[in-house]
């Protein structure tokens, strides 16, 4: 049995494929979302056997991003959401980790961990927005180094007591300690996107990528890429692969794929031939984006409840 959490055991099992959701459970144009709802959404994708929602870290608006998130902050949320909901995981696609003290970042983490019953899956990344980095007095340039130093020190003030750290961001001269501890003695870090790293150093630092759409032809090399540095990094070891992927389900079953922005315009039909495709190609879970769907999301995440969850059931 895995040493994580409850999160992560409800999203990943070698060799099977969850599904989960990322919010604003809606389709909205323009770069805001209303948020209406989201509560009730949000059980509604627990009631239906979803395994995770999903938070993104969007400090500021750029209108020419084309995309806010959920608005809100992702650890507030995160604990809002957390006390609506039992079981299902709780996501972040993903954490700015140069944009966030490590100490700071641990306490809320850990925070939302230990009150959601280890339900906390951390995504983080090394951010790609250029407008937020001068706002904190970044500089978009150093990003790899400050997300590696930040993961570090994060890693540590989460799973050691008392450490000594002596780090460009802080000392700590084992005095003092970070309360609480991740609910199951880890926390699973999942590296999103390269963040200014190599494969090879993500296999060996972190316990799962996550990655953005690509033709499934492309997908599966990167998959493949990723599961044979795993596997130089550790014989036999297990680490998910994780995608997004942004659909508008339309009413007709049987619609083709057509492409539309990181992904597809489709009926359920092609939708569960896609899903088999990444799931034999070694994907363990993808967060479906409803941003661009012409029909109400409730309805669509009803009939993903329904028609396509019961092909991916969580078997954790």
């Amino acid at each position: 049995m895995s040493a994580f959490g409850n999160g992560y055991r409800r999203m990943f099992v070698e060799g099977e494929l969850t599904l989960g959701v990322f919010f604003a459970i809606e389709a909205y144009s323009g770069s805001i979302p209303t948020m209406v709802g989201q509560v009730a959404l949000a059980q509604r994708a627990e009631s239906l056997g979803f395994s995770a929602l999903w938070v993104r870290d969007v400090p500021l608006h750029d209108p020419t991003f084309g995309d806010a998130g959920q608005i809100f902050d992702p650890w507030v949320f995160l604990g809002f959401i957390a006390a609506q909901t039992k079981r299902i995981a709780l996501a972040t696609g993903s954490i700015i980790l140069p944009l966030r003290h490590p100490l700071h970042l641990a306490k809320a983490a850990t925070s939302v961990d230990q009150l959601s019953d280890g339900r906390l899956v951390l995504g983080i990344a090394s951010g790609d927005r250029p407008v937020e980095f001068p706002a904190f007095g970044k500089v978009l340039v150093e990003r790899g180094e400050v997300f590696r130093e930040t993961l570090s020190f994060f890693r540590r003030a989460m799973e050691e007591s008392f450490p000594r750290i002596d780090s460009p961001l802080g000392v700590l001269d084992g005095s003092a300690d970070l309360i609480p501890k991740p609910a199951s003695g880890r926390m699973p870090l999942l590296v999103t996107g390269n963040s200014q790293q190599s494969v090879e150093w993500i296999a060996a630092h972190a316990d799962g990528w996550v990655m953005y759409p690509r033709p499934p032809g492309l997908q599966r090399n990167v998959v493949r890429d990723w599961r044979a540095a795993v596997e130089a990094h550790g014989e036999g070891q297990f680490k998910p692969f994780a995608q997004s992927l942004y659909i508008d389900l339309v009413e007709e079953a049987g619609a083709s794929p057509v492409p539309i922005h990181l992904g597809y315009r489709l009926g359920r039909n092609a939708l569960i031939d896609l899903l088999h495709t990444l799931k034999g190609m070694g994907v363990n879970h993808i967060a479906f984006n409803l941003k661009y769907g012409r029909r109400p999301a409730a309805d669509v995440l009803e009939e993903l409840g329904q028609e396509i969850l019961p092909h991916f059931p969580v078997r954790a």
